[in-house]
């Protein structure tokens, strides 16, 4: 029942955000209805909107599972942007270096570089927690920083010489699957969508159906208390700042050798998917199933919403907004848990006035 009730208030929360969004539309003068239509259609209405939908959910998997992992074993990691952006250089520096080496070789090893790079940036943060008790939220977000500018020095001035962005990496490096193209009217979909569904999996029998991920609830809900029962809590709060750098690293991967095969930083800012990812990760309540529904919605958002500014007549800086209204009221999905706390518990206060009434 506890489950069903989070699974009504992140769909609450979706038709919530699309009610203002409405209204916020009408207040402009456009037609709401019209505007969601074309929403929907560019997102869902072709096989080439699928397929950009999926390319665009891909990511979003991996950094929202990044941040159920951490946010499951008691932390809030900020820094998944800053993770996937070495996860992103990691890969494509990797896969640039191996040059024309088969394909068999290079793909895994740039996905495993990607991995470890930003497994190992967000240890950073779960070592200064475990041995320091330093703020993993403060500590993530610096972080971020010193990614963007870090990563966007070695693309200047170390991969290239003074150029924006890296070359392309060779197709023995790319996750892009032909037969996925010509399914979806040659869309940017590729095989990461894979790779994205089986770490879904696997986090989710980690976390339900192993010992590790027992202690790492466990030291989530209460660190005394697992430390009592012989768990280590510095090796389990490391562990799960790794686990979930590993899988922001992997987010970051997807756009490196799927979606752009290049890495090039525009005015010094993160991927987005590293923030969007928390937000998919709470609409998704933690669930790895639920983060991949939830990274859908958010890639048919994105997706969409060009569809929606070019066919329905909404400035594009309307449609924006109307998006950010429905990412807000996606985030902020605790306000309607809240006010649906507050409603049962007055419930049950009056359930039992009538009952000490009767009894007198």
């Amino acid at each position: 029942m506890k489950g069903f009730n989070k699974f009504f208030v992140s769909l609450a929360s979706v038709f919530i955000g699309l009610f203002f969004g409405a209204l916020l539309m009408i207040s402009f003068g456009y037609d709401p209805i019209r505007g969601y239509e074309f929403l929907f259609t560019g997102a869902f209405g072709t096989p080439f909107a699928i397929g950009q939908t999926i390319r665009a959910a891909t990511p979003l998997i991996f950094t929202g599972l990044g941040f159920a992992v951490a946010y499951t074993a008691g932390f809030f990691n900020i820094g998944l942007s800053g993770q996937a952006l070495w996860g992103w250089l990691a890969s494509v520096w990797v896969a640039l270096a191996l040059g024309e080496a088969p394909m068999w070789l290079t793909l895994p090893v740039a996905i495993i570089a990607g991995t470890l790079a930003g497994a190992l940036w967000a240890a950073i943060a779960g070592v200064l927690k475990a041995y320091f008790n330093t703020s993993e939220v403060i500590v993530t977000i610096m972080l971020n920083y010193v990614s963007i500018y870090v990563v966007d020095y070695l693309i200047r001035n170390v991969i290239t010489d003074r150029a924006d962005r890296t070359p392309t990496v060779g197709a023995n490096a790319s996750l892009k699957m032909d037969f996925l193209s010509q399914w979806t009217q040659n869309s940017t979909i590729h095989g990461g969508i894979f790779l994205a569904l089986i770490a879904a999996v696997l986090v989710m029998i980690l976390m339900a159906r192993t010992t590790t991920g027992f202690e790492l609830k466990t030291v989530g809900l209460n660190p005394h208390a697992a430390k009592y029962a012989g768990m280590s809590a510095k090796k389990n709060i490391i562990l799960a700042m790794f686990i979930s750098g590993a899988l922001a690293g992997l987010g970051g991967v997807m756009n490196g050798l799927g979606e752009f095969g290049f890495i090039n930083l525009q005015n010094g800012v993160a991927p987005a998917i590293g923030f969007n990812g928390m937000a998919v990760a709470l609409l998704g309540i933690n669930h790895p199933i639920g983060v991949i529904f939830a990274a859908l919605l958010f890639g048919a958002l994105n997706t969409g919403a060009s569809t929606m500014a070019l066919f329905a007549k909404i400035p594009q800086e309307v449609v924006n907004i109307v998006i950010g209204i429905i990412i807000f009221f996606v985030g902020a999905n605790y306000i309607i848990t809240y006010f649906s706390d507050r409603h049962q518990t007055r419930k049950i206060r009056q359930t039992k006035l009538m009952q000490e009434e009767g009894e007198v």
